[in-house]
């Protein structure tokens, strides 16, 4: 009987073909009538979705790029403004540098000029109180030597000649 039964479930029969058939028509005709246009139409939408979302995707890569290039070239700029930025305070402060020296030697000159004329101002006090000294002590020595005195004028007058035949230093 177990054989018997096999074989029948193995013998095609005519009648449970026919049902099979029409249901899979019917299955087929329902699905095409009511589930098939919202699965195409969601099958769309989704393929458009992902479509969209791609060029969207493509357009931000596109942008980020820009935007990377832009930065890089903002980038650079900065840098080279900056780079000016420090030559230019390099170049001020060499400026002032050179400026403060230059003032700092004109007052090293001055104060030269002004020591020298002050030691030459000194210098010819000095030597004035010289010839002044020189001068009474030839007056001096020159009465002793005499013995006789000379009216002031008269000897102011030697003096100063004789001042005036000494050398100069």
């Amino acid at each position: 009987m177990d054989i018997i039964l096999a074989q029948s479930l193995l013998e095609p029969n005519a009648g449970l073909i026919f049902y099979k058939v029409v249901v899979f028509a019917l299955l087929l005709f329902i699905l095409r009538r009511f589930a098939w246009k919202p699965i195409v139409s969601a099958l769309s939408e989704r393929e458009e979705t992902i479509d969209t979302s791609i060029k969207k995707a493509e357009r931000a890569l596109e942008e980020a790029r820009k935007t990377g290039e832009k930065n890089e070239e903002a980038r650079r700029a900065a840098e080279e403004s900056a780079r000016r930025v420090m030559q230019e305070a390099r170049a001020a402060a060499e400026q002032v540098r050179s400026e403060e020296l230059e003032k700092t030697r004109a007052r090293i000159r001055q104060m030269q000029e002004q020591a020298q004329a002050e030691i030459e101002r000194e210098k010819q006090r000095a030597l004035d109180e010289l010839r002044d000294e020189v001068a009474g002590l030839a007056i001096q020595t020159a009465e002793h030597i005499l013995e006789e005195t000379l009216d002031a004028d008269r000897q102011r007058k030697m003096v100063d000649r004789f001042i005036e035949q000494l050398p100069r230093n």
